[in-house]
Order: C-alpha cells, then structure tokens, then sequence
C-alpha cells in the first residue's frame, strides 16, 4: 500500500491537490475531517477557535499523533492501493504513518507565502477560516506548536503553490504521476 499525505501550513493548499488527486481517481482521507467530526460529536459550532481547541485537547488526552491512528483505518477501509492524506500537521503524524506504513509513505509539503494563503482564505469561505491576518498567524502558531515544520522538513519533495491554479495542478500532476510511475493526466 502505498500513502501520499500532503502536509503544509493552513491554506496553502493541501484540499486543493487532494481535490486534484481525487479527479485522478485517487481514495482521499482529510485529516481535518476527523477533527470536524469531533467539533460536531461534541455540539460545538465548527469555527477556527472550536477547531483548534478540539484539535489540541485530542492531541493532549491521546497524543501528538491522535488524527494520523483515527485515520489508519480509514485508510485501510478505503481498499486501494494507494491512498492521498490531505492535512498532516505534525511530526508525530509522520512519524505514525512512516511507522503503520514504512516506505510506502510519502510526504510531499506545499509551500505558499502567508499573504497568498490569507487572499486565499477570504476567497473560500469554510466556517473554520480566521478572519484576519493576525488570525491565522495565530493559527500557524498553534499548528506550529503541533511539529507542523519538523514535519515540513520531513517532506520527500515540495510543491511551490505561489501561482496560478493551473500552474499548481499541473505541478501536482507531475508529482503525483512521478510516485504512481503514470503519464501524467491532463
């Protein structure tokens, strides 16, 4: 079995070469969706501060790498060979996944100036984005708290997602096509 996970910081791009690997016809498991899935478990209101606050207390009472062992099986059951993992946050993650699945596991990190990830966050609209700049230094802080750059560092190969869209997919093509031993899909 072979794991792609992308890992970077919060809107670099991480959904959107997970959307791409799904239209490649690649199984995608969000990490985040297991911390959403929390938030609503619990009865909270699915905002950045409820997000965080879940995402830390999970990693507090059950480890730095809580997200990446919920998100084992999900991966199992998901009955491909390969795998993309969009939203890795920390070492332990990593670690988890090198660990579960060996060389199978590929880290590939995105990398995007903040002020195109802020621009970016205006444009989407989840219900967890931050509102300000000051906001999500504040959210790379706190992901930065959870080994989010000893992960970055850990990476196998970066993408620079500091262009256009189609600039990006076509970049995330290529790598992912390189890992599957594909022509790349256009």
């Amino acid at each position: 079995m072979k794991i792609i996970a992308f890992v970077g910081m919060p809107a670099s791009g991480k959904s959107e070469a997970a959307r791409i690997a799904a239209e490649m016809g690649i199984p995608v498991i969000n990490m985040g969706d297991v911390i959403r899935k929390e938030v609503l478990r619990l009865g909270l209101e699915p905002n950045d501060s409820n997000t965080g606050m879940v995402a830390t207390q999970l990693r507090k009472s059950e480890g730095m790498s809580a997200v990446a062992i919920r998100c084992i099986p999900l991966i199992r059951k998901a009955g491909s060979d390969l795998v993309v993992v969009d939203g890795v946050r920390g070492i332990a993650e990593v670690e988890t996944f090198r660990q579960e699945f060996g060389k199978g596991f590929i880290l590939i990190s995105i990398y995007t100036p903040i002020e195109i990830r802020f621009s970016r966050i205006q444009i989407r609209g989840r219900s967890d984005d931050m509102n300000s700049i000051d906001g999500l230094r504040h959210r790379d802080e706190r992901e930065l708290g959870w080994g989010m750059g000893e992960a970055i560092e850990a990476s196998n190969v970066e993408i620079e997602n500091n262009s256009s869209l189609e600039s990006f997919k076509k970049d995330v093509i290529e790598v992912l096509s390189n890992y599957l031993g594909k022509n790349p899909i256009k």
